[in-house]
């Protein structure tokens, strides 16, 4: 095959990788602004030219040959590419400008990153900002999502990350609700008092603690569930109880006195603590826009 019919490839393989994404030629129709015909026959264009099949297509879906496996991660390679290179004009631009959209829990949506817009806003008057606040595990690339901050232990596969700030819990309850209830001295106490926990599974219900290689494990029960950290901090300051919290949600109210840790000298262990990452696709250049909104975001979580 010649240079100048590689070239023309091009596009199809493009194609190609969207229709593999999508699971189907009328779902990558619909994205690509194209009728399902025109899909198929750039699919079947870019199999003469290779000479291979690429997809076998059945009446519920499609499947990758072994030579279409392949082909789909050399093109998935070339689309990164082609975005690189779209993002250089806006990496050389002298102003930042353009909408950044950037998906994030809600909790740390609500308490950690909104506080720190309203000075980005007014220092990038030409950046305009999405914050999609869900819990749902967002597509970056299907939903068109620039950044995404998520709790993981690492970035997942396909995307480059940052790490943001660490997630700790801690345990902590009202001066008043300790006062009639007394302090817990070990975290087997807690059996006895009433406790505000997350309550999406029966796990919730089992604290875990860890203290110099120790681990204990105790199932705690009360009046007030909540599935939300900033409903779960209010039961707590209305002494309804001691609260398993985000470390960023309790802050404020433990700086100021109205909540104080409870076990300090313990480690409260949850599936929900790790570190928040700040993901995005693995382009060498990121865009103006976003190079300036994340390292407003880094250097408010330093302040």
């Amino acid at each position: 095959m010649n240079r100048i019919h590689q070239l023309e490839c091009l596009p199809d393989m493009a194609v190609f990788a969207r229709v593999v994404e999508a699971g189907s030629f009328s779902a990558a129709a619909r994205q690509l602004g194209l009728t399902p015909s025109a899909v198929s026959r750039q699919i079947a264009r870019l199999e003469g030219v290779l000479r291979v099949q690429l997809l076998v297509r059945t009446t519920r879906k499609l499947n990758l040959t072994e030579a279409g496996s392949t082909a789909y991660t050399r093109c998935q390679d070339l689309v990164a590419a082609a975005r690189e290179v779209l993002a250089l004009s806006d990496t050389h631009t002298a102003t930042p400008r353009g909408l950044v959209r950037v998906s994030m829990p809600k909790t740390i949506g609500r308490l950690v990153v909104h506080p720190l817009m309203p000075a980005f806003l007014r220092q990038y008057p030409e950046v305009d900002v999405q914050l999609i606040i869900t819990d749902r595990t967002v597509d970056l690339f299907e939903e068109g999502i620039d950044l995404a901050i998520r709790v993981t232990d690492a970035p997942p596969p396909g995307l480059a990350g940052r790490p943001l700030m660490r997630i700790r819990h801690l345990v902590c309850a009202s001066p008043a609700y300790l006062a009639e209830h007394g302090t817990p001295a070990h975290p087997r106490d807690l059996a006895q008092h009433s406790c505000i926990y997350l309550g999406e599974t029966a796990l919730d219900r089992h604290w875990r603690f860890g203290r110099a290689g120790e681990e204990v494990s105790v199932k705690v029960s009360g009046r007030y569930v909540a599935n939300h950290s900033e409903v779960r901090l209010e039961g707590a300051l209305q002494s309804f109880g001691i609260a398993s919290l985000p470390e960023f949600t309790a802050h404020t109210s433990l700086a100021a006195g109205t909540l104080v840790p409870v076990l300090a000298d313990w480690e409260h262990l949850t599936h929900y603590a790790g570190t928040a990452w700040l993901l995005y696709p693995p382009n060498r250049f990121l865009p103006a826009k976003l190079r300036v909104w994340i390292d407003h975001l880094v250097a408010g979580l330093a302040a």
